[in-house]
């Protein structure tokens, strides 16, 4: 038997909240084992810690995921995707996306897998903005001569920013659009090292987070009340989000990830092509 301590990220957002619910409250008496710490994280803070071995498995943007792809394995059946709109990643524009062309679109430094998105959609518009990259959480501080925004999470669901800003597109809904498929935000991955040293341990870990994504959808309830405690949403609210969210991975999403990786590919977004490839359990 192993005997390893592992260090799991988890997204300091509610959209993973279903995933480590039993975790938080029905496994272990309410904690995660001894042997397993839990990092909580926005997505780029967690993308650069499994770089450096800061943590050994998390959720991270699906785009680093495919930047990275040769020093990662992808954890089975677990993602945070939709299939359709997704209401918690928007562009927040004063102008059509058509009309973005050498003005100012501020990207969220959060997510890899949104900027990259958006970088995609002008790029098959073949229009060429001008982008900043920042930290956006609060409405206020955005700048006023920003002319769009890319906003996630819990940001994007709290803020007024259809009062701001003439369109609010969901990049959810834009891609369902554009392919009639789902759209893959976050990925759980585990470095290749460690999944090679520890993959009975590694093993017990998935296995975890799918008992423990069970126990939150069999409490669906409470994970809406936290959600709501957290944001001070409406829990009617919070429950159409969690309506549109999936944390599976199945194989049209499989198929949809890799679609989008191509597109980021041929648009020159990514500099290689993606080998997506699964860790196995034991």
């Amino acid at each position: 038997m192993e005997h390893v301590n592992l260090r799991m990220g988890r997204i300091s957002y509610i959209n993973a909240s279903p995933v480590y619910y039993g975790l938080d409250h029905g496994l272990d008496h309410g904690l995660a084992p001894s042997w397993l710490t839990l990092v909580t994280d926005v997505p780029a803070a967690l993308n650069r810690q499994i770089m450096d071995g800061s943590v050994d498995l998390s959720p991270i943007s699906a785009a680093h995921y495919a930047m990275n792809h040769t020093s990662l394995l992808l954890l089975p059946d677990l993602s945070i995707s939709c299939h359709g709109p997704v209401m918690s990643v928007l562009c927040a524009s004063n102008l059509p996306l058509d009309e973005l062309a050498g003005k100012t679109v501020m990207l969220t430094k959060e997510s890899a897998t949104a900027a990259s998105f958006m970088k995609m959609i002008f790029a098959q518009r073949g229009v060429t903005p001008r982008y900043v990259t920042k930290d956006v959480g609060n409405i206020d501080q955005i700048p006023s001569d920003v002319d769009a925004v890319l906003v996630i999470g819990d940001a994007a669901l709290t803020q007024p920013w259809d009062q701001r800003f003439a369109f609010c597109f969901d990049l959810g809904e834009i891609w369902h659009d554009m392919t009639q498929m789902p759209f893959v935000f976050a990925v759980w991955a585990v470095r290749k090292e460690v999944a090679a040293r520890h993959p009975k341990t590694v093993t017990r870990a998935l296995e975890l987070l799918w008992a423990s994504r069970k126990s939150g959808y069999d409490h669906l309830d409470a994970v809406i009340a936290a959600g709501q405690a957290k944001l001070g949403l409406p829990a009617s609210l919070i429950g159409t989000y969690y309506q549109h969210l999936f944390c599976d991975m199945d194989a049209p999403k499989i198929q949809a990830m890799t679609r989008f990786f191509d597109i980021l590919y041929r648009n020159k977004i990514l500099t290689s092509p993606v080998d997506v490839t699964f860790f196995q359990p034991e």
